[in-house]
């Protein structure tokens, strides 16, 4: 009998206990499945709340002003497609911040927004500026009467909206051009990793969707626009729709921008 144990025992610990017992742990811990995905799922739950505490840090730090703001400089693609005699709408507009830039430029803008503390406070900011006004309401359905505007612009708005199809066709009484900026999932590739395995990989979780051009083009054609132009920058996408009155066939999307007329 002790030589039988003897026996096991080399053949256990033939290479030492230490050997040994650090296998057992690597086939029990390190290869197993359930384990591995429940130590990812709490390192995602990390990985995302550290985003959403860093966002709101860096905010609080620069006086209540998102620092992303000067860093993408997205106000100047919107802009840039602004012209002099133009008439603009700002849907969902927050707090006013790019209608009054765009109001520099524009003959007159209007910016409108679902939630009333956002307006009355654009309306208090920006009370000076005589060519822009605000108004509470849903842009799809408020009675703009007969006016028509040039350019409506949607600066991360349409991800928000579940019904976005609809959404985009009722605008189209509206103007003939949206400048859009939307976010985009494949902004790197843990956001898609993240969706394929089930977990949470939006950037707000009031987030309908999160874009590839593939899909903004399909929304578009699907209600009656057409994507022009786009760019892609800092993991969104900046582009230019315009009403799809000839039937046209939306641009083959090549790699991460069209290949011509690139914003």
């Amino acid at each position: 009998m002790i030589s039988l144990v003897k026996k096991f025992w080399r053949a256990l610990f033939h290479k030492g206990p230490i050997y040994t017992l650090r296998a057992i742990y690597h086939r029990l811990i390190t290869e197993s499945q359930t384990l591995n995905r429940l130590k990812l799922r709490f390192y995602i739950f990390l990985h995302n709340k550290s985003y959403s505490h860093i966002t709101s840090l860096a905010a609080r730090l620069n006086h209540g002003k998102h620092p992303k703001r000067k860093i993408l400089n997205y106000e100047k693609f919107f802009f840039d497609q602004i012209n002099a005699n133009d008439s603009v709408l700002d849907v969902g507009c927050h707090e006013g911040y790019l209608s009054a830039l765009l109001a520099q430029k524009a003959k007159n803008v209007i910016g409108i927004d679902t939630n009333p503390f956002h307006v009355k406070k654009a309306a208090t900011l920006y009370s000076h500026i005589n060519n822009l006004r605000f108004l509470v309401g849903d842009a799809t359905t408020y009675d703009f009467g007969d006016k028509k505007f040039n350019k409506i612009i949607l600066s991360n708005v349409l991800e928000h909206i579940n019904r976005r199809i609809d959404f985009l066709k009722n605008l189209n009484r509206l103007a003939d051009i949206i400048l859009i900026r939307v976010p985009l999932i494949t902004r790197d590739w843990l956001a898609v990793y993240k969706k394929q395995l089930g977990f949470e990989y939006r950037l707000a979780s009031d987030h309908f969707i999160e874009y590839t051009p593939e899909i903004l083009v399909s929304e578009a054609s699907a209600s009656g626009w057409r994507l022009d132009r786009y760019s892609i920058q800092f993991g969104e996408l900046w582009g230019i729709l315009s009403k799809n009155l000839k039937g046209e066939k939306n641009p083959k999307i090549h790699g991460q921008s069209t290949t011509k007329n690139e914003i």
